[in-house]
C-alpha cells in the first residue's frame, strides 16, 4: 500500500463536490431505516459557514462525545479540524454521564458544546445551573429547546447559547437563532445559514402569511442527494422546486419536504410547531413510530400494536407501546420488550408497554390515539427498606419518579426511569450520601436493594466541604463567572 496522495486517475471516476461524503440511516415509518446520502459540497458549506459565524479559530477546544450514527457528530468531528482548534474525545459511553461531561468540560477548558437539549437539562441539573466558565458558545440542536432551558442557563452562563435547527437530509443545520432575554415561552428556529432557502407553504404549495402555519421546505447546496436504494422516499420527500430564486436556485431545482410544521414569526425568525406526521422526537433522536411498531408486528404473539410519544412530567418525553395478543395468547411485557430490543436501537424501545385486549378506534373504523390509556408503571410487592442507604436511594427514586411508595425490590426502568433521569438519580445520591456515584451502576443496578449495596461501600468518600455559616462580608466577593463578566466588560 502506497502512503501518496490518490490521483482521479486511480479513481473509477473524477471526485465531485456533489459525490457522497457520509451516510446516516434514520427510522424509516415502514420498518425498514433509510440511509441519507449527504454529499462533501453540502458538508464543506455547513463547516465553512460555521467557522465563519462563530468565530472558531486555534484557540478553541470542542467537545468530542457523540456517536457517528447521530449527525451531530459530523460538528464535533470536523468543525475544530477545519479552525484550527482543538477536540477533547469523552470516553466511551461519556455521552450518557452529565456529570463527567461538566467534570471533563472545566477540566480542559472546553469553549465550544454542541447538544441536545434535553442534555442541556441535564449539564445543568448536575452543575446547578453553572457549565464551565470557558464555555463561549453552546450550540442546541436535535430537538425543540424549551424556553425554561434557554433562560436557565442563560441566568448562570456568560457564554452565548444558539438554537439550531436541521434534519438529516440537509446537512446538520439549516436555520440559527441566537437566545435572548425574551426567549421565555418558546425559542424560534431563526433564519437560514449561507446557500439556504426555507420556505413555509400550505397543502397547495402556496406560501403562506406572516403568523401561519404551514410545512418547512427547504432548498440549497446543503441538501442531501436522497436515501441510498430508495427512489420511490427520494421522489416523495425530495419534490421540485417551482419557485425561481430561492437559495440562488430556480425552476427544476429540488426542495426537500421536512413534515416539519412552522410559521413565520413577526420578528422574521422561523417559529417551530409541531409535526405534520408520526414522527416524533425523543432525547433528541428522530423516531418514526411506524418502524416500532412494525417491529413489534414481527414479535410471536403481537397481532396488533400502536406507539404514541407521551409527555411525564417527570420523566419527559417517553415512548409507550400498546400491544395486542392473538386469541387465546397470554403476552409477557418483558419477553415482548427483550424480542423488540434483538431488532430495533435502545433508544427505540419503549419505556412502557400497555398490554390491551383491542386498541380503541374512532366511527371511522381508525385508531383512536387519544383513547389510549395512560400507563400504569407498577411496583413490585413492597417490601420497605431496612438500612439508611437502602432508604436514601428509595427516596430519591421517589423524588425524581414521581412515585409515591418505593421498596427495595422495585427497578428504576420499569417504574419509569430513562437514562437521563438517572443522572439526576446519581447527583441526588452524591449529595445525600457525600458519596461519587458513576450513571452506569444505575444501569448495573437498577432496583433499589442492588443500587444501595454498590454505593454503601462508598458513602462518605465524596470529600464534600461541609456548609456552614459565616458572617456575611461588607463586599461579597465576585464569584468566578462575574469576575469574567467584569474584566471583559473592562476590557
Amino acid at each position: 500500500f502506497s502512503g501518496e496522495v490518490v490521483g482521479d486517475g486511480e479513481r473509477l471516476s473524477v471526485l465531485r463536490g456533489s459525490n457522497a461524503a457520509y451516510v446516516i440511516f434514520t427510522s424509516g415509518s415502514t420498518g425498514r431505516p433509510k440511509g441519507v446520502a449527504v454529499s462533501h459540497e453540502a458538508v464543506v458549506n455547513q463547516l465553512v459557514w460555521k467557522r465563519s459565524e462563530f468565530g472558531l479559530g486555534v484557540g478553541d477546544v470542542v467537545l468530542l462525545k457523540t456517536a457517528a450514527t447521530f449527525d451531530l457528530s459530523v460538528w464535533e468531528f470536523w468543525s475544530a479540524l477545519v479552525s484550527g482548534a482543538s477536540v477533547v474525545v469523552a470516553s466511551v459511553e461519556g455521552h450518557r454521564d452529565a456529570a463527567y461531561l461538566h467534570e471533563l468540560m472545566v477540566a480542559e477548558s472546553v469553549t465550544t458544546l454542541h447538544v441536545v437539549p434535553s442534555t442541556l437539562s441535564a449539564l445543568l441539573a448536575v452543575s446547578g445551573g453553572v457549565l464551565s466558565s470557558s464555555l463561549v458558545r453552546v450550540l442546541a440542536i436535535g430537538e425543540a429547546l424549551p424556553g425554561a432551558t434557554a433562560q436557565w442557563f442563560r441566568r448562570g452562563n456568560a457564554g452565548a447559547l444558539f438554537n439550531l435547527y436541521g434534519p438529516t437530509e440537509a446537512a446538520v443545520s439549516v436555520t440559527v437563532h441566537e437566545v435572548g432575554a425574551g426567549d421565555v415561552a418558546g425559542v424560534p428556529i431563526g433564519v437560514p445559514e449561507w446557500n439556504t432557502g426555507v420556505l413555509v407553504l400550505d397543502e397547495r404549495l402556496h406560501p403562506v402569511p406572516v403568523g401561519v402555519s404551514g410545512e418547512l421546505y427547504l432548498a440549497g447546496v446543503q441538501l442531501a442527494r436522497g436515501y441510498v436504494g430508495r427512489v420511490d422516499l427520494t421522489a416523495e420527500r425530495f419534490v421540485a422546486n417551482p419557485f425561481v430564486g430561492v437559495a440562488g436556485v430556480g425552476v427544476g431545482s429540488r426542495l426537500y419536504r421536512t413534515g416539519d410544521v412552522v410559521r413565520w414569526g413577526g420578528s422574521g425568525e422561523l417559529e417551530y410547531v409541531g409535526r405534520s406526521d408520526f414522527q416524533v422526537k425523543v432525547r433528541g433522536f428522530r423516531i418514526e413510530l411506524g418502524e416500532i411498531e412494525s417491529a413489534l408486528r414481527g414479535v410471536d404473539g403481537v397481532v396488533d400494536v400502536a406507539v404514541v410519544a407521551r409527555v411525564d412530567e417527570f420523566a419527559g418525553d417517553q415512548l409507550v407501546a400498546y400491544v395486542v395478543g392473538g386469541v387465546g395468547v397470554s403476552l409477557d411485557v418483558a419477553e415482548v420488550k427483550v424480542a423488540l430490543g434483538a431488532v430495533v436501537p435502545s433508544y427505540m424501545v419503549p419505556s412502557a408497554f400497555v398490554v390491551l385486549d383491542a386498541l380503541p378506534l374512532t366511527v371511522n373504523g381508525k385508531l383512536d390515539r387519544a383513547a389510549l390509556p395512560a400507563p400504569v408503571f407498577e411496583a413490585v410487592v413492597f417490601r420497605a427498606p431496612s438500612t439508611p442507604v437502602e432508604e436514601a436511594v428509595a427516596r430519591v427514586f421517589s423524588e425524581v419518579l414521581g412515585v409515591d411508595r418505593v421498596g427495595v425490590d422495585d427497578d428504576f426502568f420499569a417504574l419509569g426511569g430513562n437514562s437521563l433521569i438517572a443522572t439526576q438519580v446519581v447527583s441526588r445520591l452524591g449529595v445525600a450520601l457525600d458519596a461519587v456515584v458513576p450513571v452506569r451502576l444505575v444501569f448495573e443496578a437498577p432496583s433499589v436493594g442492588g443500587l444501595a449495596v454498590r454505593v454503601e461501600q462508598s458513602v462518605g468518600s465524596g470529600d464534600r466541604v461541609a456548609l456552614v455559616a459565616r458572617e456575611r462580608p461588607g463586599v461579597v466577593p465576585l464569584s468566578l463567572a462575574q469576575q469574567r463578566m467584569w474584566f471583559l466588560n473592562r476590557f
